[in-house]
This record gives structure tokens, sequence and C-alpha cells, in this order.
């Protein structure tokens, strides 16, 4: 384990470049796994810029490639640096990347999304939520085959303080791309707030939100109005947006954090007092009522016969 301070003037030794990388072990993006790489450390090390100051930090990088990220990482002086690639072709160049830094690198060969982190850095580097984030960072270029459970699972550590979260407000700074010939990178640093915008189960929160946005170009009583059985819909859709006070006319782009605050109170209070609507799917019930018609259709075509 790196000392604190002992490698904070830290540069890695001339190494291939990242092309000579990907070329030297015929390393080629997957499009079915929307792989991009990052060729330029210009790019690269303004991307970890927007992380902070990295002196002395313990990093988590997810997704970490042929390594372009991975190497601004190490010299910005971090203390030490996991990396977690799912991708056996690029173990290779990390691990010559790990070489010619000795114990900065750690290398795990597994799959982000079942990853624990959670026991991975020093116990002592752990801070009470209320306090300022810890000295852990996440970051990662993500793919979009990956991004979308990855963030949901992570907001969802977030809500439970677990996960990376289980060491404070640990911040995360993430690329996002566009699958383009020039490929265009859109950087996000998130930081947890002390208090969630949302005082309401992780899940609860998460159907309001899907439901709502899985018909993203309808007004939003479309995808509200799934929360409920076919039998109540209409009315029990109408209660929720009157006394959500939310006009239902508006498009699920249009909705603030207060919509939805509001939007899960009320629901909230619908599901206490119908134990057994939270578990309600509509999916479940259209596919029960499309098994009923195929067997009508059966035995009125078994009758005719």
């Amino acid at each position: 384990m790196a000392a604190s301070g002992a490698f904070s003037s830290f540069r890695l030794p001339p190494l291939p470049t990242i092309r000579e990388i990907i070329k030297l072990f015929r390393l080629q993006a997957a499009k079915q796994l929307s792989q991009n790489f990052l060729l330029d450390l210009r790019l690269t090390d303004k991307i970890v810029r927007k992380a902070g100051k990295l002196t002395d930090a313990y990093v988590y990088e997810v997704g970490p490639g042929p390594g372009g990220i991975t190497r601004s990482i190490l010299n910005a002086g971090v203390a030490e640096l996991l990396v977690v690639e799912k991708d056996s072709r690029f173990i290779p160049g990390l691990q010559m990347l790990s070489d010619a830094a000795p114990g900065k690198l750690r290398i795990v060969h597994g799959d982000v999304l079942t990853f624990k982190i959670e026991k991975a850095f020093p116990e002592s580097l752990k801070r009470r939520w209320e306090d300022d984030p810890p000295n852990v960072h996440i970051i990662g270029n993500l793919p979009f085959n990956v991004s979308t459970p990855l963030i949901i699972k992570w907001l969802e550590n977030v809500s439970q303080r677990d996960g990376p979260f289980a060491y404070g407000r640990t911040q995360m700074t993430l690329t996002f791309q566009k699958e383009v010939a020039e490929v265009d990178v859109g950087v996000v640093h998130f930081t947890p707030l002390t208090q969630p915008g949302i005082e309401q189960p992780f899940k609860l929160v998460e159907k309001v939100v899907q439901n709502v946005f899985q018909f993203r170009r309808k007004y939003c009583h479309r995808g509200l109005g799934m929360l409920f059985p076919e039998a109540q819909r209409l009315d029990s859709t109408g209660r929720l947006l009157q006394l959500a006070d939310v006009d239902p006319t508006l498009r699920p782009r249009q909705l603030s954090v207060s919509h939805f605050r509001s939007l899960c109170d009320v629901y909230r209070k619908m599901c206490d007092k119908d134990p057994q609507l939270f578990a309600y799917n509509f999916r479940e019930e259209l596919k029960r009522s499309k098994c009923k018609n195929q067997e009508k259709e059966v035995a009125r075509d078994s009758h005719r016969l």
C-alpha cells in the first residue's frame, strides 16, 4: 500500500503510446459492447482534472480499456489506483502500466456490476455522510451498454450508503460517449448530497421514474397510469396528479425534482393504503390478458370444429 505523500510527484516513465498499445496487442473496439477508445492523452488529462485534486487519493477506475485515462490518473499523483476490467484483451496492456508504476496500480479482471468495492480501500478513509467527501474517487469512461445499469446501481448504493459509498460521499467523474467516428465525450462530475432530494425508498423512486420515462415523448400521465391496474387506472392516475399538483400534459423531460418528489410522496401514501399496489406490474397484467385472449380464441376455434 502506498504511503501518503510518497508518490505525489510521480510520473510514468516513457511508454508506448495508446495507439501503439492497441497495435501491439491487436486491440479493436468491440462495437457490440459500445466500446470507444480515448487515444489523446491531452483529452484524458483534461478528464482527470475534472475530478479535482487527486494527490494521495484512492481511485477506482471502471472500464479502463487500453489505459488512456489510467495513465492520466497515475500521473496525477494518486496513492493507489484500482482498475476493474471485464475484457481480458486489455489486461496485458494494463499490466505493462502496473509494471511501470510499482505498488500503485492494482488490476482486477472482473465485472464492475458485481465487484465488491466496499473492502478494497483502507477503513481509515471512511468519513461520516455529513462530513466532506472522502479521499476516494470513481473515474470511468462508460460504454453505452453498461452506463445505465451501472448508474442505477450506484444511485441505489448512494441511497443505502454502501458499495463505493460505504466510505462516505464518494465523488464520481464519468465520461459518456456518443457512438460516432469523431467521438464526442461528455464529462459529468457527481457528488452525493448530504440529504436526498426525495425522502422515499430507492425502489419506489425508481419505479415512478421508470414508468414516467417509458413513454418519454408522451404526456406524463401516460407513463404514470402504468403504476395502477387497468380497472382503476383512470381514477388513480387523476388522483395522483391532482394530489401531487402536477400538470398531466407535461412531458417527462419537463418534470423537475420537485415534481418527482411530490409524485413519489403521493404514490407512497397510495401504496400505504393499498399494500398490493407497489407490487403491481402492468406488463404482467398485459401478459395475463393476452393469454386469456389466446385461450378464448382457441376455445372458439375448437367450438367451430
